[in-house]
């Protein structure tokens, strides 16, 4: 079941994105929730995180790009985890759930290098190795630019398989999807480019890789540009799902996309 912030349906400049969100799961038979006494929308990143043993850590949300507005920040275990019954690790690690993507397995997490940034009071080495302790899981770390808002990870790589991974498609040579190439190839991943239209640090629109997967479907943003179509007929042919798009507008101009406001249990 995925679960969204209630902010989705009461803030007036998200409704129209919420509406073509929320009919698109309705009309496909997903269930969905919402969750309460939330500050911001994106749920992915104040959550718990799930390891494969179904162990749910959670993980501290002072993300340095709010630093400024710390009071928008949602804290799960003071805001939010009344509304379930779930036995969670606390942990002090300041990292978003957004820079952790799994492998269908959870065995290996893809998380970028923005996690020494916000805990830049940790040996690197160190960190790494109680992240994997605590996911469960094979750490790879893939660069990031100081440019990008959150340099969260599934903003860039997302696991079509145990071994393919999809990373965004740019016109750039040698520039930082070249790199991200080279280090998943280099940890034996078969590497897919996905179409990818950037339109600034600050916005995510033209993010496809962004997209919410169920075990039936996949349901891609678009944003009502060119690419639209590329990146519809692309996911045709390389997922073995049913591609539902959902265009969205507001949500996209504050950093963030589908998988960003989701969380599931």
């Amino acid at each position: 079941m995925l679960y969204f912030s209630s902010l989705l349906n009461d803030t007036p400049k998200y409704l129209s994105d919420a509406k073509n969100l929320f009919s698109a799961l309705s009309t496909h038979g997903e269930l969905f929730g919402f969750l309460h006494q939330t500050k911001d929308i994106w749920s992915r990143d104040y959550m718990p995180v799930k390891t494969r043993s179904g162990t749910h850590i959670s993980f501290r949300y002072e993300p340095s790009y709010a630093m400024d507005t710390p009071q928008r920040c949602t804290d799960y275990r003071r805001d939010i985890s009344s509304q379930f019954e779930l036995s969670v690790i606390y942990s002090d690690i300041n990292l978003d759930g957004g820079n952790v993507v799994f492998s269908p397995s959870k065995e290996k997490a893809i998380i970028s290098d923005r996690i020494f940034l916000e805990n830049s009071n940790w040996k690197r080495s160190v960190l790494t190795a109680k992240l994997s302790e605590l996911l469960e899981a094979e750490i790879i770390i893939i660069e990031s630019l100081k440019s990008d808002l959150t340099g969260h990870a599934d903003g860039m790589v997302r696991f079509l398989s145990e071994d393919t991974v999809l990373i965004n498609k740019t016109e750039w040579k040698n520039g930082l999807e070249q790199r991200q190439a080279r280090c998943l190839s280099q940890h034996g991943f078969h590497v897919i480019e996905f179409p990818y239209d950037q339109c600034g640090t600050e916005n995510a629109k033209g993010c496809y890789l962004n997209y919410i997967e169920t075990s039936r479907y996949i349901f891609l943003p678009i944003f009502d540009i060119e690419s639209d179509t590329n990146a519809q007929n692309t996911a045709v042919r390389i997922f073995q799902k049913k591609i539902v798009p959902v265009e969205l507008h507001a949500i996209p101009k504050e950093g963030g996309v589908l998988n960003c406001i989701s969380w599931e249990l």
